[in-house]
């Protein structure tokens, strides 16, 4: 019986490893398993393949910040303000200053 046991474990075909893929802008990847959690975790269209002389590389896109402040302006219609002071407005007046957001 041990002979033929032996016979049949040898004769079963070699255990394949599994691939893991990632698609990234479009085209299809296979990575490491490691790198196919993180890219999961993160979410594959974040990343960008950059062409590397060992395979590709993958990064995040870093989003870009969009700086947001309010600055004062003169306008149509604005406050006039006590003695220059912003912080004491005394009446809507035409040619007055306001407050408008600015992007960056």
């Amino acid at each position: 019986m041990s002979d033929e046991l032996l016979k049949a474990l040898s004769s079963m075909p070699a255990v394949q490893e599994k691939k893991h893929y990632v698609t990234v802008q479009g085209k299809k990847y296979t990575v490491p398993l490691q790198k196919k959690l993180e890219m999961m975790r993160h979410g594959e269209e974040k990343y960008v393949a950059r062409d590397h002389k060992d395979g590709p590389v993958f990064e995040i896109l870093k989003p870009q910040a969009k700086t947001r402040y309010t600055t004062l302006q003169t306008a149509e219609r604005g406050y006039s303000f006590e003695q220059g002071d912003i912080h004491w407005p005394n009446a809507v007046v035409e040619g007055g200053a306001t407050w408008l957001i600015e992007y960056e």
